[in-house]
């Protein structure tokens, strides 16, 4: 038997043909899309998740009666509105079931509007439940995300936000970002919080691939297809059916490989090597550059057809060295977690590291930010190359006057101290230098705030 249709609003489950019958015009009459079933056997399996309608159900049927429907519904979703269909002398079994989780009972024989009142009830009570599981499903996803993606810069909270817009969409995405900015964090986190999440993740590096292999390694081979080629092979295309494929420097495909992707990108199908079957695909594709495509594109050296149809929803993930209001909290983090794995205790981090930490330009960004941090918390030198520039203020300071320069410094440097383990905002004002009132103004200038950087609130330890 086939699911549930998600457009169905009632299940009617009664074994009497006429009673359902008639029952099932009342419903369709009252503008409620109802399917009418003569036995429950099987039903709880069929229903899709957060299926949003209610069951109706008499009890003294054969094969599965109403109880044991209840039972196995509840198992499949506890929240599911369920009413049962009594006789006269079933009252005791539907107050019994009433106790087990049954949303009402109607005794027979009963007014339609009756029928009618408590499904647009139980309706209605269904759909706030969905609504609140979306919600809270809504939030989970962001607190997944902001575990992810560390970071309180204006930037990063704008790519979160990107992603979160994004992740539910079965739109193919394009990452930009600089070598260790962290694009297969990003393509993990658009897989893990879109509907493909229970498909698989597979990923692959394209400029890790030899000439002779990529197209292989994609496509997939019939045997026989070419020398050494004994048997048939899935390519990653085909192995990553029904999930995402995250493909990174995209730019180090040949041109030859970037028709074969373009057609795959358009028709969503896929022909092995050797082979003559068009093979469908559900896929969505993430891709992923450290190249200026478009400039690549006028160069010659990129298909202009396919940075277009892969420019469609474009994700920059900003480098480190325009969001310096994270670095010293982001160092913080992998130094402690470094330390937990190796059994080591934390390192304090001097004033002149952090000076040092700070005027360094991160070309490696996060990737070499945390094997700086694994290393200092080895005991080892930061290892950085001494620079005489002044610290880097975030993206959006850069053309900035030089007040509004120094602003943004001086927010980077608060938010740096916030990140640490601080008991009070008094400890944080003294390792500053300054009074606490000064430091109360300056968190309302600049939007800080100490709870949010895991302390407790403002006025402990005042």
């Amino acid at each position: 038997m086939s699911q549930i249709d998600s457009q169905t609003q009632v299940l009617l489950v009664d074994d009497d043909p006429y009673l359902r019958k008639a029952l099932s015009q009342t419903l369709d009459l009252a503008g409620l899309r109802v399917l009418g079933l003569d036995d429950a056997r099987g039903l709880a399996a069929r229903l899709p998740a957060d299926w949003p309608g209610v069951v109706v159900s008499d009890i003294r049927m054969p094969g599965l009666d109403g109880l044991q429907l209840l039972q196995q519904l509840q198992d499949h979703d506890a929240e599911l509105p369920v009413l049962l269909i009594t006789g006269h002398g079933d009252i005791q079994l539907a107050v019994q079931a009433m106790r087990a989780g049954a949303y009402d009972f109607l005794e027979k024989p009963f007014p339609s509007e009756a029928l009618l009142d408590s499904v647009r009830r139980a309706l209605a009570l269904r759909q706030l439940v969905l609504d609140n599981r979306s919600l809270r499903l809504a939030l989970a996803d962001r607190q997944q995300l902001s575990a992810r993606l560390l970071g309180q810069s204006p930037a990063m909270q704008r790519l979160r936000e990107q992603i979160g817009a994004l992740a539910g969409t079965q739109a193919d995405v394009l990452i930009l970002g600089e070598t260790g900015a962290g694009k297969e964090v990003v393509a993990r986190a658009l897989h893990d919080l879109s509907s493909r999440r229970d498909g698989p993740f597979v990923a692959i590096n394209a400029g890790a691939l030899a000439e002779s292999v990529v197209e292989s390694e994609l496509f997939g081979h019939e045997a026989g297809a070419f020398t050494g080629a004994q048997k048939r092979r899935i390519g990653k295309f085909e192995f990553a059916n029904g999930g995402t494929l995250f493909l990174d420097e995209i730019e180090s495909m040949s041109l030859d490989v970037q028709v074969k992707l373009l057609r795959m990108l358009q028709e969503r199908v896929v022909e092995r090597l050797g082979g003559n079957q068009s093979i469908s695909l559900d896929i969505r594709v993430i891709a992923a550059t450290k190249e200026d495509l478009r400039l690549a594109s006028d160069q010659g050296r990129f298909r202009a057809d396919l940075y277009y149809r892969l420019n469609v929803a474009p994700l920059r993930i900003p480098p480190l060295r325009e969001r310096s209001e994270d670095m010293l909290f982001l160092f913080q983090h992998f130094t402690e977690t470094a330390a937990s794995r190796h059994g080591l205790p934390v390192r304090e981090v001097r004033p002149e590291q952090r000076g040092q930490l700070l005027r360094h330009t991160w070309p490696g960004n996060i990737r070499e930010l945390q094997n700086t941090a694994e290393r200092f918390a080895l005991g080892l030198p930061l290892g950085l190359e001494p620079v005489d520039e002044v610290p880097h203020a975030p993206a959006e300071a850069s053309g900035a006057s030089l007040g509004e320069q120094v602003e943004a410094f001086e927010r980077a440097l608060i938010a740096a101290e916030l990140a640490r383990p601080h008991g009070s905002l008094r400890s944080v004002a003294e390792a500053l230098g300054l009074p606490r009132k000064t430091l109360h103004d300056k968190l309302r200038k600049h939007g800080l705030s100490f709870t949010e950087a895991g302390g407790s609130s403002p006025e402990d330890g005042d």
